[in-house]
This record gives C-alpha cells, structure tokens and sequence, in this order.
C-alpha cells in the first residue's frame, strides 16, 4: 500500500513563524511552516509517515513539555492577531499553529482571513493548500497551488505539491509532470526524486521505481521514505 506524502519539513513546506521576543526568528519568510523554535523542529522530524515523512492523516506525538511550547505559541499569536488584526504573517503563523495542534479548520480559516486582507500573500495560498491536502480535498488544493503558482513561478514547492496531487488523483502523467518541473527548478532534491518514484510505484512500475530510489540514497544513504520504499518492493 502506497501512503500518501504531504511534506512539511525543513526541506519542502515550511513557513517562516516569527518568534517570541525571547526566540531568533530565521532570516527568511520564503519557504511556509517553519517551526517556531529549533526544539519544535526537532520534534517535527521525528514525527512519521514512510520512513521520516509528515504524512496525510497522521497524528502528531508530543511529550507536554513540547506540547505546552505549541501552545505558548498559539497564544502569543492569539494576542498577536488581537491587536493587530490586519497582521498577514502573524496570522499566517497563527493558521500554522492551529494546523500543528491538528484543528485544520480553525488553520482554513486564518488563512482566509488573510485572503481577504491580502489577495495575493503567497504564504496564505501555498499553506491553505497543505492543509487542503491533508484532508484530501484534492481539487481544492490544486486551485490554491495554481495561485500559488502565479505568485512565484519559480518556487519549486508548487509543482512538488501538485505532483503529490495529482498522484493521489491517479492522474499520473500530470503528476510527473509537475515534478519534472519542480526538478528542474530545484535539482537533486531527494524529497523530488522520491516522489517521482512514488508516482512510478503507484503504476506498478516496481523496477523503475526501485531505480529511483536507489537514486535518492545515492544523494542521502540516510534518507528513510526511499530505504522503507526499498524494502516495501523486496
């Protein structure tokens, strides 16, 4: 059985969450869904799909110690967004920390919330799809992708997730397609290049695909979703 991928680690999918004042915030907002302290992205990364992967309808695991972390962080953006409503990133983060807690709804609806304000923040449309994803609400989220798309044509991030799209549609020519593309602006990346083979195991192609994860462990021998693909094709 094929698992569904939905990527949300520090490679694909991360959100820059500006800190507490105590906190460094990272230097950049390009990339969505990143983690609020390096503590939570460690624990992030434990969390398993196949092999390492956040996947679709997985659960989360928190000791309360992490768990009490998330939900400072939800009420320092809580206070955030209360005085500063119009405060696209700051609800953007908000959104992605309901999203950590697993309240998906309450995550849609901040990201609309800044949709509204802010009709073309990149950040609201790429995120809202990632949750859109998670609940299997496919076409919806290829919509949110496509605006994402015109946003920034060149964030390899878009044709990655619609690939992963488009794969759960059974739609397997358009899914590697959309890979293709994410390969070309983004080379070598491992999380790419499994997907692809995950597109080419879903049609059965069980050599090709093994190919291609050998391919990625030839760039990462660590890389868990290609060495649990390896032993799932014995």
């Amino acid at each position: 059985m094929i698992e569904n991928n939905l990527v949300l680690n520090n490679k694909v999918g991360t959100i820059r969450v500006q800190q507490p004042p105590s906190i460094k915030s990272p230097k950049s907002r390009k990339d969505s869904f990143t983690p609020l302290t390096s503590a939570i992205l460690i624990l992030l990364t434990l969390v398993v799909s196949v092999g390492g992967w956040y996947g679709v309808g997985k659960y989360f695991f928190w000791s309360d110690l992490d768990m009490k972390r998330v939900n400072a962080q939800l009420e320092f953006y809580k206070q955030k967004v209360q005085t500063e409503p119009n405060n696209t990133e700051a609800r953007v983060n908000l959104g992605y920390t309901y999203f950590l807690k697993g309240n998906d709804g309450q995550a849609i609806q901040e990201f609309n919330q800044v949709l509204v304000i802010d009709p073309k923040d990149f950040d609201a449309y790429y995120n809202l799809s990632l949750v859109l994803i998670k609940e299997k609400r496919y076409n919806e989220a290829l919509q949110k992708l496509s605006k994402a798309g015109e946003l920034s044509p060149r964030d390899y991030k878009v044709p990655f997730q619609k690939g992963i799209v488009y794969r759960n549609l059974k739609m397997y020519k358009e899914a590697t397609d959309s890979l293709s593309q994410a390969n070309k602006l983004m080379p070598a990346n491992t999380d790419i290049i499994y997907e692809i083979g995950m597109v080419a195991e879903a049609q059965g192609q069980k050599d090709e695909a093994t190919q291609i994860y050998k391919q990625v462990l030839s760039y990462d021998p660590l890389y868990k979703p290609a060495i649990a693909a390896l032993e799932r094709l014995k």
